[in-house]
């Protein structure tokens, strides 16, 4: 079962359909693959997310049928790692850890209204963004044990539009402005070439974030400045238009991520990842005033991708896999109704040179059944919900 160098590397590369996650906001997997490959190394991938999330109001808000609310999105990744000594390695990796994509049918009144002066009828929706660029510091003091650890470089921006009876007809908006902040990852791993067998464990660190955002609202909200005993604060209610500051800490996480061979040329392989999601809430204060929050999650989020790749010849290999993930809770937001997924993948890579790769993967998930809420009120039922994911990548060692 003894594997080269560049076999057990050629088969580690065949991981990228496993960071395609569906929990909370969470999506890239915050992986560090590309650091851990042999040599001087990049990559560049794209992610595509196709997800078809139907549901249901309650009775109490029309009973209306929620047509596909769930957009279809993607994220780009990049990485280079550079060995620069028998014991000193830096990377650098890109990707787009968080985010939200959802836009509700004008058609649904529980979720969309007219606007009384424009005429102009809106679905709620949501556009959340999120780029990280982590930079890593390597130390090898032997060909087994790598070390890890670097600073990490974050923004976040959103724009979100909250409509229909669900939220009390506010035509509530808010639009986040790009904000940078800066966390930390440590790690390490451990490894023996020659039966492809690699073990690594990596924290990264929460992000705060104090981002000034707009929100507006066609309901009256008082001057915050002004005290309640003010007698100039029923003169100054206006339609609500506020400038305010958002604070939102995206979540600390684990990831484990496991390799063994089981045979010549075929590896086992497995990714656990935790994120601390429970208790996660993001207030702005227009919204908070109105009673409710912009996103509520009650449990950490645990998933699992494991599987096996093979490398058939020189030029292909290829991968398969179960994945489950547990989601953030239930009742969950609104603005993502799906609590985790089961889900199943296939993944093949070309190798037209033993430096170069093309890698492409296709997953099927099964979402969680979840229940909607505002305000502590559940507002919707959406179940039997699936989702296609499609990833392609690129790589080169040098």
């Amino acid at each position: 079962m003894k594997l080269t160098k560049i076999s057990s590397a050629i088969l580690l590369s065949t991981f990228s359909l496993s960071a395609v996650q569906a929990a909370g906001l969470d999506r890239s997997g915050q992986s560090i693959h590309a650091f851990l490959q042999p040599g001087n190394y990049a990559e560049a991938g794209i992610t595509v997310i196709d997800p078809t999330v139907r549901g249901q109001a309650i009775a109490q808000l029309g009973g209306q049928k929620i047509s596909d609310m769930g957009d279809d999105y993607y994220f780009p990744s990049a990485a280079l790692k550079v060995q620069a000594t028998d014991h000193l390695s830096l990377g650098l990796i890109y990707d787009q850890p968080f985010g939200a994509d959802a836009t509700y049918n004008t058609e649904t009144t529980s979720f969309s209204e007219t606007h009384p002066l424009l005429k102009v009828t809106e679905g709620t929706s949501v556009e959340v963004r999120t780029e990280n660029l982590t930079a890593l510091f390597g130390y090898q003091p032997n060909q087994n044990w790598n070390f890890y650890a670097g600073p990490v470089w974050q923004t976040v921006e959103a724009d979100i539009k909250l409509r229909g009876t669900t939220y009390k007809n506010t035509g509530y908006n808010i639009n986040v402005d790009t904000k940078e902040a800066y966390g930390w990852l440590a790690g390490f791993a451990y490894q023996i070439p020659e039966i492809a067998l690699k073990a690594a464990i990596t924290y990264r660190s929460e992000i705060s974030h104090d981002a000034k955002s707009t929100e507006t609202s066609n309901l009256p909200i008082y001057a915050s400045f002004m005290s309640d005993t003010d007698p100039r604060k029923a003169i100054y209610a206006t339609k609500g238009f506020r400038q305010s500051t958002v604070n939102a800490t995206t979540p600390q996480s684990v990831n484990l991520d496991l390799q063994t061979g089981i045979a010549a040329n075929t590896v086992a392989f497995a990714n656990v990842r935790w994120v601390h999601w429970d208790q996660f809430t993001v207030s702005p204060e227009m919204l908070g005033e109105l009673g409710q929050d912009l996103i509520s999650y009650s449990d950490d989020q645990w998933s699992a991708n494991v599987g096996v790749g093979r490398k058939f010849n020189e030029k292909w290999s290829g991968t398969a896999m179960v994945n489950y993930d547990t989601g953030a809770g239930n009742p969950v937001t609104t603005l993502g109704p799906t609590k985790g997924y089961w889900g199943l993948g296939v993944g093949a890579q070309y190798s037209p040179t033993a430096q170069t790769f093309i890698q492409g993967g296709v997953r099927y998930m099964w979402l969680g059944d979840a229940h909607a809420q505002t305000a502590n009120n559940i507002v919707a039922e959406f179940k039997d919900n699936t989702a296609m994911a499609y990833a392609m990548k690129i790589g080169y060692r040098f």
